[in-house]
């Protein structure tokens, strides 16, 4: 049995534009594939809800050797504050935390690795679970500043 304990990152950046619009950025999930080096694109299952709590969408995730999908659902979506989801609702919690800076915009991102994720990959993966959770933790630990960096560069690019 691994750790089931959540496993939990976050970090920020200040982007030169105003929490509203970086927030308009960060919650549109279409473009998603600008900035993140794992996710290549997603979509949201229907329109009309599209951006709200309670909202699915889907996601390709792309990695040397391997595609897969998954289904979200958006947790928080306060303009200007927070926009988060859930990967499968209850695996990994994905967000970005957005606070007035002096010049802009403070955009933390976060990641928590919920019991429930940990649990699927303990079934799935049995013994080999252990060494799929670091592989997925280390994939989320690199990937976050890369994902900063890219949603500065696009936002303060307007």
């Amino acid at each position: 049995m691994t750790d089931s304990g959540i496993r939990t990152h976050q970090e920020s950046i200040t982007v030169q534009v105003s929490p509203d619009d970086l927030y308009d950025l960060v919650s549109d999930v279409t473009r998603t594939g600008e900035w993140s080096p794992t996710c290549t694109a997603c979509w949201w299952d229907e329109q009309a809800d599209a951006g709200q709590v309670g909202a699915w969408f889907h996601g390709r995730n792309e990695v040397p050797g391997r595609t897969w999908e998954t289904k979200s659902e958006v947790v928080a979506a306060e303009r200007g504050r927070e926009f988060a989801w859930a990967v499968g609702g209850n695996l990994v919690r994905w967000g970005f935390e957005l606070a007035p800076a002096e010049q802009g915009t403070t955009l933390t991102e976060t990641w928590h690795f919920l019991p429930g994720g940990i649990e699927l990959f303990e079934e799935n993966y049995g013994d080999q679970a252990p060494d799929e959770i670091a592989d997925r933790t280390q994939q989320a630990l690199d990937g976050i500043p890369r994902t900063l960096a890219a949603i500065k560069r696009i936002a303060e690019a307007g």
